[in-house]
Parts: structure tokens; C-alpha cells; sequence
């Protein structure tokens, strides 16, 4: 099939590496914390055109909790639209106030897709909705959403003919980095040294260079 999610883009692309270390990414999550903040993550999730498949009801930080020995859901997500998100190419949907129930009861799917995941059944799921409802942000590329590691979410699959392709970095606080990592380290990095943000320009530099180099 298609492939599905690519990880560590940011440690051999430049555009990625910048993206990865931008300040309108960094400094929004550092003043939630209070403290510094190291790349736990770094993903390009793709739902490709016709064939883009499932993202089952779960919190990652089910996921950073179990797998890799985060101690405490002091991690965020960012997530940056590739392209075109809308209400009918498979948008990331959430739960709003879910992250107040805490790390919820999950159990391990292995089988529904390619990706194993913590999941939530569906009488926690139903339950959290009719609290909370359901929202599925949509935007042009570039566009951000923030939300937190314990924000109930998933997404269906992808029948269009327009692929969704999404960045996600998880960004994690320095002194809550993971202690028994079970995953490859291009999945759950082990470098828990804090970002140094780059100056705010410094993607719109990266662009420009080839062209003037050009010239």
C-alpha cells in the first residue's frame, strides 16, 4: 500500500530540521511547561489519495506512557498541514476537553492497520463525545493545530482524490524525558538535548537560497 508515516524527517532534511527547531513552534510549548523542550517525535502522517487509511480513537500519550516510559503527559503535538485539509479527505478529529480525563484504560491493536496502537473502546469514546463533541479542523497548507498528548482524536480514511498529508512534532518536556524506550530510536528519539529555536526567518531564508543562488 501506500505509505503511511515517515519519521525523523527533520535529522536529514533541512527544511524539516528548521521546521523542527522554529521558534513559533518552540516557545508556544516552552511557556506551557515552563521549562525547555526536547523532539520526543518528528512525523509526516500521509492519507494518500483514495487509499488513505484509518487512525483509530486514541491519546498519544497512551501510546509515549506504554511504549517509551514517559513518565508524566507533559508532551504536546504540533501538527502542520502539508495540504489542503478538508471535511472530506480524512481531517484530524478531537475530542474538545478530553485531555482532562487523564491517561485513559487502552488496550493494544495490532490488527486493524499497519501502525500498532493504543486504542479506546467505544463506550470510553461515546462517553467523552457526548461530553465534548467532535471537531475536525480544516485549513490550507500551513496551516498549525496544537493539542495536547492525553486529547482523545482519530481520523477516518481517505476516498478522495486529494491526499492530506500532515507534520506532527511532539515536543516533550527535558526533565520528563522517557526512561525505557521500547521503540527504534527514529521513532522515540533518545537525544534529549533541548531545541535551540532558529531565528523566525529562517525558513523563509532556506527558501530563497537555491533562488538566489541562481541569480
Amino acid at each position: 500500500g501506500a505509505p503511511r508515516t515517515a519519521f525523523a524527517a527533520h535529522l536529514y532534511n533541512d527544511a524539516f530540521g528548521v521546521l523542527g527547531a522554529h521558534p513559533r513552534m518552540i516557545d508556544p510549548v516552552e511557556q506551557i511547561f515552563g521549562e525547555k523542550v526536547y523532539m520526543h517525535q518528528f512525523k509526516i502522517n500521509a492519507k494518500a489519495a483514495f487509499t488513505g487509511d484509518v487512525w483509530q480513537w486514541h491519546q498519544d500519550y497512551g501510546t509515549w506512557k506504554r511504549d517509551d516510559g514517559m513518565p508524566e503527559p507533559r508532551a504536546m503535538n504540533i501538527a502542520i498541514f502539508l495540504d489542503e485539509v478538508m471535511p472530506i479527505n480524512g481531517p484530524l478529529m478531537l475530542v474538545p476537553k478530553s485531555q482532562t480525563a487523564g491517561d485513559l484504560k487502552a488496550a493494544h491493536d495490532v490488527e486493524t492497520t499497519s501502525y500498532p496502537l493504543w486504542t479506546l473502546d467505544e463506550a470510553t469514546v461515546t462517553r467523552l463525545v457526548e461530553q465534548g463533541g467532535i471537531v475536525a479542523p480544516t485549513g490550507k497548507a500551513g496551516g498549525m493545530l496544537m493539542f495536547h498528548g492525553n486529547l482523545v482524536h482519530g481520523s477516518s480514511g481517505n476516498i478522495t482524490p486529494y491526499p492530506r498529508k500532515i507534520v506532527y512534532l511532539t515536543l516533550n518536556a527535558v526533565s520528563n524525558h522517557i526512561r525505557t524506550p521500547t521503540r527504534p530510536d527514529y521513532i522515540a528519539h533518545r537525544d534529549f538535548t533541548p531545541i535551540e529555536p532558529v531565528a523566525d526567518d529562517a525558513l523563509l531564508r532556506l527558501a530563497r537560497a537555491p533562488r538566489q543562488a541562481a541569480e
